[in-house]
C-alpha cells in the first residue's frame, strides 16, 4: 500500500464507517509527504501535540506555499464575505478576537454562563425527548442530535423564541454545504448555501444593530457592545464571531452526541451503568472524544520555518495535516487504544484539540453531550439499532453519521 493511496483511502467515503485500520497502517510512517505535493500528513500522538503547541504552525491558509495549497482536496467555497474567524488566523489577531469572544463566555470574566446554563440544557432535552411521542423509531440525528444544538445556540446568542425556526432552517443549510452531497448539483448547492448565509447575515446585522440600542444578558449583546481592554469588536468581527458559533459548535455537536450514542449502543454494558450511574457521563464523554472524535482531521495547517518532526524536515510554507483521530489511538500513549473504557485513566485526549486553538467550545460540548446521553440512556427503553454500520456523512474531516435510525420500545418519564 502506497502513502498516497493511503491518504486517498482516508478521504474516501467509501472508508468513513472505519477509518481506524488505515490509521494504523498510516502511524506506521508518522510524517510522510504525499507525492508530487507539499503535504505533509503527521499521524502519532506526541508529534501532533507538540506540532498544535508549535509557533512555527500557522492556521492562516495565506501562509500556504501556492504548491501547497494547490494540493489541497476541493473545499465549499466561503463566499460569505466575512473576514477570518479567530479558527483561521494566528497571534496576534487570534489572541484579540478569542479574547473578545471569551469574555461574555467563561473564565475569567464569565465563570459561571455555562454552569448557569444546565438546567435550560436539561430542559430542552428533555422537551426533544418528550417529542418523541408514541414512536418506537427515530432518526436521532434529525430529531435529536441536529436540533439540540441549535437550540442551545439560539438561547446563548439571544435569539427570540419567535425567530427560532427560521435561525434553524439557515443553521441547517449551512451545516449541509458543508457535508455535500456528490448527487447534487453543486453550483445549485453553492447557491442555496450563499442565500442561506446572505440571510442569515441580514438577519444577524438587524438583531446586533437592535442589541446595541437595547443590550440584553445574551452573548450576541455583549459581543455587539463591550468595551474590553481589547477594545470593541466591528461589526463585520461580530457577525464573523456569531457565525462561528453558530457552525463551529453545532457541528462538532452533533457528532459528539451521535458518535456518543452509537457506541453505547454497540457497548450494552456502558449503556446500562450510564442509566443506573449518571455520574459516569464524565469520563465517559471524555473517552467518546479519544475513542470517537467530532473532528478526525486538522488538514489546514501551515509551516512558517523549517521543521524537523520524528527524523523528517517539513519545509516553510507546506501544508500540514494532523490526523487527531489516529494519535487518539496511538498505542505508543495510550493502553489498548481500540477499545472504549469509558474508566480509562490518564485520558489527555486530541478529541478537542491543544494548544491556542483548542476548542473554544468545549465545556459547552462536554456539558451537552453528558446532559443529552444520560437522558437518552435513562429515558429510552431497551434502545437498538436498526442499521450497522449507519450511512456517514461525506466529510472526512466532521465524521460522523448522517442518520443514525434506532428502534425502543417506548419513553420512561
Amino acid at each position: 500500500m502506497t502513502q498516497a493511496t493511503l491518504l486517498g483511502q482516508i478521504l474516501d467515503h467509501a472508508n468513513r464507517a472505519d477509518p481506524y485500520p488505515l490509521y494504523t497502517e498510516l502511524r506506521k510512517t508518522p510524517v510522510y509527504r504525499e507525492e508530487d505535493t507539499n503535504t505533509y500528513v503527521v499521524s502519532n500522538y506526541w508529534e501532533i501535540k507538540g506540532l498544535l503547541h508549535d509557533p512555527r504552525i500557522s492556521s492562516d491558509a495565506r501562509n500556504l506555499s501556492p504548491q501547497a495549497a494547490g494540493a489541497l482536496p476541493d473545499q465549499e467555497e466561503d463566499e460569505s464575505a466575512l473576514p477570518p474567524t479567530f479558527l483561521k488566523l494566528d497571534p496576534p489577531e487570534h489572541d484579540r478576537l478569542r479574547r473578545m469572544t471569551m469574555r461574555p463566555f467563561g473564565p475569567p470574566e464569565t465563570p459561571r454562563r455555562v454552569h448557569n446554563m444546565r438546567g435550560e440544557l436539561s430542559k430542552i432535552v428533555s422537551d426533544l425527548i418528550d417529542d418523541f411521542g408514541d414512536r418506537e423509531q427515530i432518526d436521532l440525528v434529525d430529531n435529536f442530535s441536529y436540533p439540540f444544538p441549535v437550540t442551545v445556540i439560539c438561547r446563548l446568542l439571544g435569539i427570540p423564541r419567535e425567530d427560532e425556526a427560521r435561525f434553524h432552517t439557515w443553521a441547517d443549510t449551512i451545516a449541509a454545504s458543508l457535508d455535500p452531497d456528490p448527487s447534487e448539483d453543486p453550483t445549485e448547492r453553492r447557491r442555496i448555501a450563499q442565500t442561506a448565509r446572505t440571510d442569515l447575515g441580514v438577519y444577524l446585522a438587524g438583531l446586533i444593530d437592535e442589541r446595541r440600542k437595547a443590550p440584553g444578558d445574551d452573548m450576541l449583546s455583549a459581543l455587539a457592545t463591550e468595551h474590553g481592554p481589547d477594545g470593541q469588536m466591528s461589526q463585520m468581527e461580530v457577525l464573523s464571531t456569531a457565525a462561528l458559533l453558530l457552525i463551529a459548535g453545532h457541528e462538532t455537536t452533533v457528532n459528539l452526541i451521535t458518535n456518543g450514542m452509537l457506541t453505547l449502543l454497540r457497548n450494552p454494558d456502558v449503556l446500562k451503568r450510564l442509566r443506573t450511574e449518571p455520574q459516569l457521563a464524565v469520563p465517559l464523554v471524555e473517552e467518546l472524544l479519544r475513542f470517537e472524535p467530532p473532528v478526525q482531521l486538522l488538514p489546514q495547517r501551515t509551516t512558517l520555518a523549517d521543521i524537523e518532526v520524528a527524523g523528517t524536515t517539513i519545509p516553510k510554507g507546506a501544508s500540514l495535516w494532523l490526523v487527531l483521530a489516529s494519535g487518539n489511538r496511538d498505542p505508543q500513549r495510550f493502553l489498548d487504544p481500540d477499545r472504549f473504557d469509558p474508566d480509562r485513566k490518564d485520558n489527555q485526549h486530541l478529541g478537542l484539540g491543544s494548544g491556542i486553538h483548542n476548542c473554544f467550545g468545549a465545556p459547552l460540548a462536554r456539558l451537552e453531550a453528558q446532559i443529552a446521553l444520560t437522558e437518552l440512556a435513562r429515558r429510552l427503553d431497551n434502545p437498538r439499532l436498526l442499521e450497522d454500520p449507519p450511512p456517514y456523512r461525506q466529510n472526512a474531516v466532521l465524521r460522523g453519521p448522517r442518520h443514525l435510525n434506532i428502534a425502543f420500545d417506548g419513553c420512561r418519564p
